[in-house]
């Protein structure tokens, strides 16, 4: 990225002041290699989104930030509903509520080494995994929308894993004021036969070493141990999301200029929170959170039972589930005065520090778990919020290691059966419906995440806890 069109604003830190129709900074945190790295049309999508109305303190985006739709994936933007502010479809996007769920095994590495060729065979033969993969449920027209108004504790009444899991994820597994009626119906006939599957693109379940413990007392509070494994699962709201998406993207684009919005970029649709298309696309949006959280609850329960296949009795505790393309309200400082906004979290992750009132108690001294995903075959992390990220960005912070090249890139430059061997070597199985999957994601199609993670860690966004290194990677 051409750095002339932002001056650094402390180390790590680069600020573009409003000019044209801006109507806050544009704030980039990266250090000077990652903000090198980002392409240019990350400049021009944080800047437009600074012209959005309502907008509040700055636009943002997050060290792993690469071009998105709309927003740029790494990409934050709060908006008050008091000053005309909006809400974007493209800035929450297409994967509504994509994110990373860690399930604790306190099972040994050296045991999981024994038994890794058939926990990888028990594990893609139990997780439906690929483009138009197909689950093990069905979904009839009311338990559909049972399972949108409820997440994961719908999942939880259903038999797919306890009652205790819900205390460990955002919004105890169910966003509230989702409304089922607000999705169309060809959102919902795309979802019906994909309830519990991984999906395709970047998403994953992994086995992975707890390999390094950088904070104690928070990985004590956490339940990570060096040495013993952990399951991480990165995936979202599956087809339902992604008509969502659609749908509303169409609409908002459509209403933009009788709402008197000049929007500086089509991808940018938008439309007053407090609208009647603002308040169904929010109760959407919410029914599209809760869909990845059931997702997510039936995935953790069929790796449990894949675990205990191969390993008998395990108990395996859900460490925390985070989603990173949301817009939640929120209550944050604004000139020192609390306020509640409407924050976009695209490709971000939220990062709430010690002492939030939101966080369950066991981890209120130490911080909410941030879970920053790898590329298959690098390192993974969990870091833990800071109340510093509260100043710097909403309580906001990176959530992997952002593409550097598109996918057609990479199919340009690896191909699948060749990564997949590559990985065998280092001792990481995958196992894949699409080898052309795999080559689209190979790692190093991806940013270092370790540079990330540190640039995020070094700025306060968060800080780091533990880090993780693949064993088994199912991808989709």
């Amino acid at each position: 990225m051409d750095r002339s069109n932002f001056h650094r604003q402390a180390p790590g830190i680069w600020r573009a002041e409003p000019s044209g129709a801006m109507r806050v900074p544009a704030i980039i945190y990266a250090d000077d290699a990652l903000m090198l790295a980002m392409d240019d049309k990350v400049f021009d999508q944080v800047t437009n989104v600074a012209m959005l109305p309502g907008i509040v303190g700055a636009a943002y985006a997050m060290p792993d930030a690469h071009w998105g739709y709309g927003f740029p994936i790494g990409g934050v933007a709060a908006f008050d509903p008091e000053q005309d502010g909006v809400i974007s479809a493209g800035g929450v996007g297409f994967d509504i509520s994509c994110g990373v769920r860690a399930v604790l095994t306190h099972l040994s590495v050296e045991r999981i080494q024994r038994g890794k060729e058939q926990i990888a065979e028990r594990l893609y033969q139990s997780i439906p995994a690929g483009l138009g993969s197909k689950g093990h449920v069905h979904l009839d027209p009311a338990e559909m929308d049972r399972m949108l108004a409820g997440g994961a504790r719908w999942a939880v009444s259903e038999g797919y894993g306890d009652a205790a899991d819900l205390a460990r994820i955002e919004e105890s597994g169910c966003m509230p004021g989702a409304d089922p009626a607000a999705v169309s119906e060809h959102a919902k006939q795309r979802q019906q036969d994909e309830i519990g599957t991984l999906g395709s693109g970047n998403h994953y379940l992994e086995v992975q070493e707890v390999a390094e413990i950088f904070d104690e007392d928070a990985a004590a509070a956490f339940g990570l141990r060096r040495g013993e494994a952990i399951v991480s699962i990165h995936c979202g709201s599956r087809g339902l999301g992604h008509q969502i998406g659609t749908d509303f993207l169409h609409e908002m684009v459509t209403a933009a200029a009788g709402f008197g919005i000049e929007l500086p970029d089509r991808e940018l649709a938008c439309c007053p929170i407090r609208s009647e298309l603002g308040q169904r696309y929010l109760g959407a949006m919410r029914a599209g959170t809760n869909c990845a959280l059931a997702n997510r609850q039936i995935l953790t329960h069929l790796t449990r039972g894949a675990f205990a296949h191969v390993f008998g009795r395990v108990e395996m505790p859900l460490l925390f589930d985070v989603s990173h393309n949301t817009c939640k309200e929120e209550t944050h400082l604004v000139a020192g005065k609390p306020q509640r906004l409407f924050v976009h979290r695209k490709g971000a992750t939220r990062a709430f520090g010690p002492g939030n009132p939101t966080l369950p108690p066991v981890f209120s001294a130490v911080g909410q778990p941030v879970l920053i995903g790898g590329s298959m075959g690098t390192s993974s992390y969990v870091l833990a919020g800071t109340r510093k990220s509260e100043e710097l960005a909403f309580s906001s912070a990176c959530h992997g290691a952002g593409r550097r090249m598109s996918r057609h890139a990479a199919m340009r430059q690896w191909r699948g059966r060749a990564v997949v061997d590559a990985l065998a070597d280092r001792g990481i199985i995958v196992r894949s419906p699409s080898l052309r999957g795999v080559a689209e994601e190979a790692p190093l199609a991806y940013k270092n995440s370790s540079e990330v993670v540190d640039s995020a860690d070094r700025l306060g966004l968060a800080r780091k806890v533990a880090r993780l290194e693949p064993m088994v990677c199912i991808k989709g």
